[in-house]
């Protein structure tokens, strides 16, 4: 069943953040995205022009006409407008029994205030409904600095995202209310220089709430959506003078939501003269993203599948990948099934990790996963 992602938020007019990116992203993860629309805002990447919010009982309204004729699997909250609205929709979510992913919008990319005191202050009650909150640093402070006080005294998690940071690294801490996960868990990754940095915070909440919609687990949705954002932004499109949109619309075969359903994006054919084979390829339009001579390219082709040739002597035949949602879960069922693997699930060193068997024909078959490292590994050519 498609998952049914219901955004309250508001309009950016430059589709960089709030509902069009939510909308975006939700789409791309192949959820059905319906909306509740609770300001509409004149923006452009160098910042917001004016302000106008949404009447709360429209805002209910929108909520209500949704809910009761398509339903809903997962909520995502974003700009909220007025404390009149934050008040009527928490009393509105104690009658939704669903995820709900609250991201507390306060100031946008520019540096605009979407967010007064009172409105600031409402957030209390929505936190007390919400299954995570994701704040950045500088809301983490407005919020009282302290993110384990929070999860005690909402029930909520909480995800603090380290992207206002100065580091090099990138660091966010999921901070956990399941007694049975770890009480925190982190992940770290290399900072991508961009200015298109306009939306990160809607649209890692909307593919949060789609992986809550699809039934993984907090931590794991928490994952998948870092992976997405991060592509996104290294997919930017380079619109506008100020903080840019992101490229959502091309995240494509780059995530598999499904748990069970395998996703064909790679296939590495054998090669003898690897020049000679570069050549080729780059003459029929695919667009090259590695190079290992004298024994492995890889390019990229439109939509957003990979094609690789390597002249090591293990391939003599064309080798199929296929990536997995949960390569883990993947394997452990087929091998329940009877299949036998050549390689049980491996990290590799090129960022993959990867399980080995063959078809009844004999053909070389890859499961794996990859993420970001399928098409923007850090030896990602310059010119790509």
């Amino acid at each position: 069943m498609t998952p049914r992602i219901l955004i309250i938020a508001g309009s950016d007019s430059g589709g960089g953040a709030g509902i069009q990116a939510d909308i975006k992203t939700v789409t791309m993860l192949g959820g059905h995205a319906m909306t509740a629309i609770t300001a509409i805002t004149a923006q452009n990447t160098l910042g917001v022009g004016a302000v106008h919010p949404v009447p709360t009982d429209m805002v209910i309204a929108q909520i209500d006409a949704v809910v009761r004729d398509i339903g809903v699997d997962a909520i995502k909250i974003g700009m909220i407008g007025s404390a009149r609205t934050a008040l009527a929709l928490a009393d509105k979510l104690a009658e939704l029994p669903v995820p709900v992913v609250f991201d507390p919008v306060m100031v946008a990319s520019s540096g605009a205030t979407l967010a007064d005191e009172a409105t600031v202050a409402a957030f209390e009650r929505l936190m007390g409904r919400a299954t995570i909150v994701t704040p950045n640093l500088p809301e983490l402070e407005a919020l009282g600095g302290d993110p384990a006080a929070l999860v005690a005294a909402h029930g909520c998690a909480v995800l603090v995202k380290g992207g206002h940071g100065d580091a090099p690294q990138v660091t966010d801490r999921l901070h956990s209310a399941n007694p049975e996960d770890p009480p925190m868990i982190e992940w770290s990754d290399p900072r991508i220089e961009s200015e298109a940095t306009h939306g990160t915070g809607c649209t890692l909440s909307s593919a949060i709430a789609c992986g809550l919609a699809t039934e993984w687990d907090l931590p794991e949705a928490v994952n998948r959506a870092r992976r997405f954002v991060r592509i996104a932004m290294r997919e930017a499109p380079d619109l506008g003078r100020g903080h840019g949109p992101m490229g959502q619309q091309a995240v494509r075969l780059d995530l598999n939501m499904s748990f069970f359903e395998p996703m064909l994006n790679q296939v590495t054919v054998p090669a003898r003269d690897l020049a000679a084979s570069e050549r080729f390829y780059r003459l029929l339009g695919l667009r090259q993203v590695v190079r290992a001579s004298p024994r492995y390219a890889r390019f990229e082709t439109e939509g957003g599948a990979t094609f690789s040739v390597a002249t090591d002597k293990d391939y003599t035949a064309p080798v199929v990948y296929f990536e997995c949602g949960d390569l883990d879960v993947t394997v452990a069922y087929l091998q329940q099934q009877g299949f036998a693997f050549e390689q049980e699930p491996k990290d590799e060193p090129w960022g993959w990790r990867e399980a080995r068997l063959r078809d009844p024909a004999g053909n070389a078959i890859r499961l794996y996963q990859a993420g970001e490292m399928r098409r923007f590994p850090p030896w990602r050519l310059d010119d790509a």
